[in-house]
C-alpha cells in the first residue's frame, strides 16, 4: 500500500503554517507568526492577509524540505477553509487551489475547529501513540470559540454546549486590554497570575442554563470593578496587577470547568480532552488535572506547541478525510463563519 502524504496549510488568522503528515505521523510543521499586530493591540485583517501572501510560498517550501518530501509525493492538500478572517483564508485557499491545478493533487477543505480537536492525535515520526479513546469529551477553548463536544470518532462529533456571546479567549484578551497589558493578553494574564492570589477578588459569574457558556457578564463585571476601585486609588491596577490577573484567570477557569463537570455527569463520559489556544493556560491545565484526580477522569492535555494555530492539526484532519474519500472540488470557497459538523 502506498504511503499517504498529506500537505497541510493553515492561514485562518495571523499565523502562516504548513505541515507534512506521512501515514498519520508528523514529519514537519512550520509556523511563521506575524509580530506586526502587537503594536495595534489585535490582529489587523488587511495586514494579516498581506503577510500571508509574502510568507506562504516559503513556508510550504520549508515544510516539504524538512519532511524530505517532494510535492510529487503528496497524496492530498488539506487547507483551512474556515472559520477565520476571510482575507487570510483566501490566501491559503487560493494557494492550495493553484497548487492542486498545477499538480493534479486533490484538495481537502478543513474546518479549523476540527483541527483543534484532532490535535490530540498528532505524533512525531519517532513517537509512540497515547491518544484519547472514543468517545471522549473535548472542551474546545480558543480565541473566538468555547464549546463542549462529544467526539465519537475522527469525523463524528456532537456539540452539547457553546458560548452564547464572548468566548473564553476573548474574555482574557479584552480584560487584559483594560488592564493595559500587551496583545495577546491571555498569555500575559497567565504569567502574572503565577505571582498572585487567585482568591483575592471576586467577579460576577453567569447563570446560564444547561451546558452553554457566557463571558460577556464577567467582562462587564471586571470593567466596573476596576472603575470603582480606581476612583479611590488611581494606582489600583498597578498595585494589584498580579492578584487581578490571578483572580480573573481563576474565575474563567471555574466557569469553564463547572460546565465541564456537568457535561461529564450528563453523559457519563469520563475521558476528557481540552484543545484550542486557551488550553495552553496553566491555570486551566492544573485545575483540570486536579479535578481528574478527584473525580477519576482520564485527561488529555495537548502539547503546548499544538494549542495555537498550526498546519499539523489541519493535515491530521486531512489524513482521516483522505481515508474516508472526502475531497473538495476546485470551486470550494473559504467561509469566515463555519459551524463544526460531523463529516
Amino acid at each position: 500500500m502506498n504511503i499517504i502524504n498529506i500537505l497541510g496549510i493553515e492561514s485562518s488568522c495571523d499565523d502562516t503554517s504548513a505541515a507534512v503528515l506521512c501515514d498519520g505521523k508528523l514529519f514537519s510543521n512550520v509556523i511563521n507568526s506575524q509580530a506586526i499586530h502587537e503594536k495595534y493591540g489585535g490582529v489587523v485583517p488587511e495586514l494579516a492577509s498581506r503577510a500571508h501572501q509574502q510568507n506562504i510560498v516559503l513556508v510550504v517550501k520549508e515544510a516539504l524540505e524538512n519532511a524530505g518530501i517532494n510535492i510529487s509525493d503528496i497524496s492530498a492538500i488539506a487547507f483551512t477553509k474556515g472559520p477565520g478572517l476571510l482575507g487570510s483564508l483566501l490566501v491559503g485557499t487560493s494557494f492550495a487551489k493553484g497548487l492542486s491545478v498545477s499538480t493534479g493533487i486533490p484538495l481537502i477543505g478543513i474546518n479549523h475547529l476540527h483541527g483543534h480537536i484532532l490535535a490530540h492525535f498528532l505524533r512525531d515520526k519517532d513517537e509512540s501513540s497515547f491518544v484519547p479513546n472514543f468517545p471522549f469529551i473535548c472542551l474546545l477553548v480558543s480565541g473566538g470559540h468555547t464549546q463542549i463536544i462529544i467526539v465519537k470518532d475522527y469525523l463524528n462529533f456532537e456539540i452539547i454546549g457553546h458560548t452564547i456571546d464572548d468566548a473564553a479567549g476573548e474574555a482574557f484578551d479584552k480584560c487584559a486590554k483594560v488592564l493595559g497589558l500587551p496583545y495577546p493578553g491571555g498569555p500575559v494574564i497567565d504569567r502574572l497570575s503565577k505571582q498572585g492570589d487567585k482568591f483575592r477578588f471576586k467577579f460576577n459569574k453567569p447563570r446560564i442554563a444547561g451546558l452553554d457558556y457566557s463571558f460577556s457578564g464577567l467582562k462587564t463585571s471586571f470593567l466596573y470593578f476596576l472603575k470603582d476601585n480606581i476612583k479611590n486609588d488611581t494606582d489600583f491596577i498597578s498595585n494589584n496587577l498580579n492578584d487581578l490577573a490571578a483572580s480573573l484567570q481563576w474565575n474563567i477557569v471555574e466557569i469553564l470547568l463547572d460546565k465541564l463537570q456537568k457535561a461529564v455527569k450528563q453523559t457519563g463520559i469520563t475521558e476528557i480532552a481540552i484543545s484550542g489556544g486557551v488550553s495552553a493556560n496553566s491555570g486551566l491545565r492544573d485545575e483540570l488535572v486536579r479535578q481528574a484526580e478527584i473525580n477519576n477522569w482520564k485527561v488529555h492535555l495537548p502539547k503546548i506547541k499544538y494549542t495555537t494555530d498550526n498546519a499539523a492539526m489541519i493535515a491530521m484532519v486531512g489524513y482521516h478525510m483522505f481515508l474516508n474519500n472526502k475531497f473538495d472540488d476546485i470551486d470550494v470557497v473559504p467561509q469566515a463563519r463555519m459551524d463544526l459538523v460531523s463529516i
